[in-house]
């Protein structure tokens, strides 16, 4: 089919400017069109859906998924596989299945022209769990950053050192916790509510940092490393502020900051072994000093290798490593193996990790002098040892370690020792680069550490030593100042820069020049955060809606991760959060795009609660500037909500997207409250959801005009166009209708009444179109009628709309037409009768009244009131190619075809008032009634007129209009069954009357038509008379005959008379059976015609029962009662009338009448005998 191709590049054309994103729906869509173009229906309102131009402008805004598309075509699917029948073997389910599969396999590219390589989903990346790449990569994207500038950012900031990013988090919540104190004493609050929440404020900043604190404090110092086995410590920079003396500090001991170490000892080769012979056996030992002893594998002295690796475990910083060289003794009494070398290690976490060469201590005398060993010792930092430099002090050799994330310590440890000798707490400490000390040992380049006074003085041997010194201390003390060394602060001040930066020296330059130095060097202390969220909240939303993913304005999970942390991070307000989201999503709805009311919902009531004060997130105060702010959101909001309940079928398009409209009226609902905790009244709601209603029937019935384009019709079209327009627009204001019922009312499931209050106000603004266009009409134009049907037919199925103020309207107007069309209906058909019988030639038509369905209604004429008469109706044309089988005359069938037809009409009408229908009803079975009558009578009347016309010989034949006469009777008795019944009381009687008089007239025609018949017996029978003995004609027939055979051979009388008489009996026969139609009334006929055929003869005889029956008389008589006999029963006349008595006494006279003539004159009867016999000729 062609049809289903058209329908699918129209949808295409109507489509084409929908996202790249959905299109493959369309190829789907196209797909499916052209592979079941036969089984469009299937598909048909899946096709209003695509068409639709709100769902279009729906796509544009980002509110239908590809998923929307493939619910609603599985709706339409399964609701037309639900309607189907039963197929043995075949399960509705698969059915299903298989139209769901193909549209998958269709849109997933398996098929056709869809067929591509399998492609994961753009929109699927967003939503999954992002990386810290992947995180970076979609905000460089949000904010509009460069990737180098992103690179030289994350450098500079040290983004990929995580103790870096630990001390930052520190220094910023030490600045947060040092701004809150600078608000405390300056009394600079912002504006709040009441003046009891300054201090909760205040109190509120100090939890927050707390907690962030405390969270920090409980993460381990590194993933999978070992833990310090020390009680968790609540630490700060600022202990009194936050009321934490020093008396509740804990102090650390030597034994809080014992570590394990893993070392790794390889032994390759030994070189310069000359000392033994070469096929001597050596080997060697390894082992760290306090620990257990490993041992190589034996190998030739010739061949020293072994690449054998020990592992061991100590506690010692600073071990001692021991691997000794052995050969085995040979001596019998030797109880120990000879050793030829030793070496001594004192390896680091920082010592080289590569193999090297060693020389071994030798014994006296040894000839192996240059004996060397080639090795490596690995040692492994662990997680909680930050630096492990060699860095001097003037009190002790130092490590750096960190025992949590708030608590570090400089220790200094002997060689074999797991305890360091001395330890110093580095909370509370500054460090800083100073200038070189004279007089001091250990180092030359010097930085120091002061707290409250007390400087501590460390030396490191080089520069870069140093900067690495001071940089993990910086990270360790939490101090908002970064050192700077001198040369680098020299070149700062020469070019304007700030000392003051956190900047790793690497990138600085190159910072510069790209101008990203202000940016790196920036101290998040210092901004306006809430500001800076409101804006990258703007930009990650319009980043999120512009997406391949219908979002509906909700966050990805990558997005909702960075903004908790950026509001958690710097302190910005849950209520300012939300009042900035609502305000985006609302100006965003404004324009067009389709959000989430859920979403909405949740920011609201976060506001709202924290506005009256339920406080959600456990803040409590409410500024001045959040209430407003929340005011002014929370009219905007209503009026969106408004807005949009009264654009409903513009918004949420087919009920899309789900549950959205439910959800924005409970949304409005919640708006409506005057605070958190008092519930709206229902009225009030209910009030203002009736209001958008009212405005909602407005704009839809304004769009649908415009759409129907109704007003450049209705001012300028002829009278027909306008009903044709009018009926148009009905037909549209039903789906609209029917749409609101199947995708809203669900929705507005709390007030049906007002849905149907919506309906009620959408149909009388078209009642002022419909009633124009009907005024237009000219009178007694019955073309307005498929409106009413059309309307009335939509609205007396709903019950809420069935009799409501349109569809009564609709019965007031309609009501006049109604019965002026009866009217002239019924004076039509009388005049019809009333003629057409007068001028009726009875000639034989077809039936109609079975073909009614496919017949439309005769048009009454327009007719002028003041008109004497009404034109009848005459059979239409196109009835013979309708006719079906021989039945009664034109005017009868054009009479019950009429009153079946308006039957039919007025039955199609479906009135909804059951009194006016009662009514209508009865008038119409009362009028079929007094028709009929008038037919029957007629009929009556002309039957009896035209069979008195006829003559009385045995050439007469039943006429073809006698027989019509007979089936109009017929069909008169059928139609009463259904165009006269009304149940009960009087109406059932005038039934029954019509009834009676039918049956009545009926029997007459029998009576007169058997009268007919029976009168040509008699005149064969008057004609046998004459050969009755004694009179003149007998005497002279036999005196004649018995003359004239002494001279010539005179022929014997004939059969002539009696094959006559029978033949007009069987043609007759044959003309009743061919051409009437009801079976019972021929039986009827054929008994009476028999019985009283026997009577005449019997009559007939018995005037004769005293004389002897002439021969020809009995040979004539004997034929016709035996032929009479057989044809009646072969035409079904029962034994019980054929064996009458009267038939009795005919058989038995002429029975004796034949048993005399064969005594007297054998011969004369010619071998005709009342015997039966089958050899009898016909």
């Amino acid at each position: 089919m062609c049809l289903g191709k058209a329908t699918c590049y129209s949808c295409m054309n109507h489509l084409i400017s929908v996202p790249r994103a959905y299109a493959p729906v369309l190829s789907c869509v196209t797909l499916l069109l052209c592979g079941f173009s036969e089984n469009t229906w299937e598909l048909e309102e899946f096709l209003v859906f695509l068409k639709s131009d709100r769902v279009a402008r729906m796509v544009h805004s980002g509110g239908c998924s590809a998923s929307d598309f493939r619910d609603v075509f599985k709706k339409n699917i399964e609701k037309r596989v639900r309607s189907l029948p039963e197929i043995d073997g075949l399960s509705k389910e698969t059915v299903l299945s298989s139209w769901l599969a193909k549209y998958d396999a269709i849109y997933r590219g398996e098929e056709d022209l869809c067929k591509q390589p399998n492609r994961m989903a753009l929109s699927a990346v967003s939503e999954l769990i992002l990386s810290k790449e992947q995180l970076y990569e979609m905000f460089q994207q949000i904010l509009g950053i460069k990737k180098l500038e992103h690179q030289l950012i994350y450098n500079a900031c040290q983004l990929d050192n995580g103790d870096e990013q630990a001390a930052q988090i520190r220094r910023e919540l030490d600045g947060r916790l040092q701004l809150a104190e600078q608000m405390a004493r300056e009394r600079k609050f912002p504006k709040f509510v009441t003046r009891e929440m300054e201090n909760m404020y205040i109190e509120e900043l100090r939890s927050s940092v707390n907690l962030l604190m405390a969270n920090l404090e409980s993460l381990p110092v590194s993933k999978g490393g070992p833990e310090f086995k020390l009680q968790k410590l609540k630490r700060s920079q600022n202990s009194a502020f936050l009321d934490i003396g020093d008396e509740n500090e804990v102090q650390l001991s030597k034994s809080d900051v014992v570590l394990s170490f893993t070392l790794e000892i390889v032994i390759m080769e030994v070189q310069g072994l000359k000392s033994v012979a070469p096929n001597r056996i050596v080997y060697c030992t390894m082992e760290v000093e306090g620990g257990e002893k490993l041992q190589t594998d034996q190998a030739e002295a010739s061949r020293p290798q072994w690449g054998t690796q020990g592992d061991f475990t100590t506690t010692h910083p600073r071990p001692v490593v021991k691997v000794k060289l052995f050969t085995e003794s040979t001596g019998v009494l030797a109880l120990e193996d000879k050793e030829l070398g030793r070496v001594v290690l004192y390896p680091t976490s920082n010592s080289p990790k590569s193999p090297d060469l060693h020389k071994m201590i030798v014994p006296k005398n040894s000839q192996d002098s240059d004996l060397k060993i080639k090795l490596a010792v690995r040692m492994d930092k662990p997680p909680h040892m930050k630096h492990s430099l060699k860095c001097n002090s003037v009190i002790m050799k130092s490590f750096l370690f960190q025992v949590s994330q708030y608590t570090f310590a400089m220790c200094s440890y002997r060689e074999k020792k797991s305890e360091p000798q001395e330890l110093m707490q580095l909370e509370g400490y500054t460090v800083d680069y100073t200038a070189p000390h004279t007089g001091l040992q250990g180092g030359r380049m010097f930085f120091n550490a002061v707290k409250e006074g007390d400087t501590v003085i460390f030396a490191s041997d080089d520069e870069q030593d140093r900067i690495l010194w001071v940089q993990a201390m910086y990270r360790a003390t939490g101090q908002s100042y970064k050192p700077v060394p001198a040369s680098q602060a020299q070149k700062m001040n020469l070019k304007g820069g700030n000392a003051n930066t956190d900047i790793s020296p690497l990138y600085t330059d190159r910072g510069q020049k790209h101008g990203m130095d202000e940016f790196i060097s920036a101290n998040p202390c210092k901004f306006d955060h809430a500001s800076l969220f409101r804006l990258l909240q703007r930009q990650t939303l319009d980043h999120r809606l512009n997406d391949s993913y219908s979002c509906l304005g909700w966050f990805s999970p990558g997005q909702v991760f960075v903004l908790d942390e950026y509001c958690a991070r710097y302190g910005v307000r849950g209520c300012h959060r939300h009042l900035c989201y609502l305000d985006e999503l609302i100006e965003y709805s404004e324009n067009g795009s389709v959000i989430d009311p859920t979403l909405l919902h949740y920011s609201f009531a976060f506001c709202a609660s924290h506005v009256h004060g339920n406080r959600p997130d456990g803040i409590g105060t409410v500024s001045v500037e959040e209430k407003e702010r929340f005011e002014e959101i929370k009219d905007r909001l209503s009026s969106l909500l408004e807005n949009q309940i009264s654009h409903f079928r513009y918004c949420f398009p087919f009920g899309r997207p789900e549950g959205a409209l439910k959800a924005t009226l409970s949304l409005l609902e919640r708006v409506l409250m005057k605070d958190i905790a008092t519930p709206i009244p229902a009225e009030e709601v209910k009030k203002v959801v009736r209001k958008c209603l009212e405005k909602a029937a407005l704009i839809n019935y304004t769009r649908l005009t415009e759409y129907a384009k109704i007003e450049e019709t209705m001012n300028q079209a002829t009278p027909a166009r306008k009903l044709e327009e009018v009926l148009h627009l009905a037909e549209l204001c039903i789906e609209v209708l029917q749409q609101n019922e199947e995708h809203h009312s669900e929705a507005f499931a709390w007030w049906p009444e007002l849905l149907a209050e919506h309906a009620e106000k959408f149909l009388s603004l078209y009642s002022v179109d419909m009633d124009s266009a009907l005024e237009a009409q000219p009178q007694d134009s019955w073309d307005s009628f498929p409106l009413f049907q059309l309307l009335n037919n939509a609205l007396r199925n709903d019950t809420l709309l069935c009799n409501g103020k349109f569809h009564k309207h609709l019965q007031e107007i309609f009501v006049p037409m109604v019965v002026r069309y009866i009217d002239l209906m019924e004076s039509s058909i009388a005049q019809s009768i009333h003629r057409g019988l007068e001028q009726e030639s009875w000639q034989p038509v077809k039936s109609i009244t079975n073909s009614l369905p496919n017949v439309a209604l005769p048009k009454v004429p327009s007719l002028p009131l003041n008109l004497p008469q009404i034109p009848n109706f005459t059979t239409p044309t196109w009835m013979t190619s309708l006719y079906d089988s021989t039945n009664g005359s034109a005017t009868s069938e054009d009479l019950f075809w009429k009153l079946d037809a308006l039957q039919m009409f007025v039955f199609d009408l479906h009135w909804p008032e059951p009194e006016f229908a009662h009514h209508l009803e009865q008038r119409l079975k009362l009028m079929a009634t007094d028709m009929i009558e008038a037919c029957v009578k007629r009929t009556r009347i002309a039957f009896e007129l035209k069979l008195q016309k006829t003559n009385k010989s045995t050439d007469f034949r039943i006429p073809s209009y006698l027989c019509t006469m007979f089936n109009v009777l017929v069909d008169a008795k059928k139609q009463t069954a259904k165009l006269c019944i009304l149940d009960g009381g009087q109406e059932q009687q005038y039934h029954s009357k019509i009834d009676d008089l039918i049956d009545e007239t009926v029997k007459e025609i029998i009576s007169l038509l058997v009268s007919k018949v029976v009168s040509v017996l008699e005149g064969v029978l008057s004609k046998l008379s004459r050969y009755d003995e004694g009179t003149f004609f007998s005497s002279l027939v036999s005196f004649t005959v018995k003359a004239a055979a002494k001279y010539v051979d005179v022929p014997k009388p004939g059969m002539d008379l009696a094959d006559t008489y029978i033949m007009f009996v069987r043609q007759n026969q044959d003309i009743l059976r061919e051409k009437v139609n009801e079976e019972m009334y021929i039986e009827k006929l054929f008994d009476q015609w028999y019985s009283n055929s026997m009577k005449v003869i019997c009559m007939w005889l018995a005037d004769r029962l005293d004389v002897q029956l002439h021969i020809y008389q009995l040979k004539t008589l004997i034929k016709i009662v035996k032929k009479t006999y057989r044809d009646f029963r072969l035409q079904g006349v029962m034994e019980g009338t054929l064996n009458s008595k009267t038939y009795d006494t005919v058989h038995s006279r002429l029975t004796v009448e034949e048993a005399t003539v064969s005594v007297t004159d054998a011969g004369g009867l010619q071998g005709i005998t009342m015997k039966d016999s089958d050899e009898e000729e016909g």
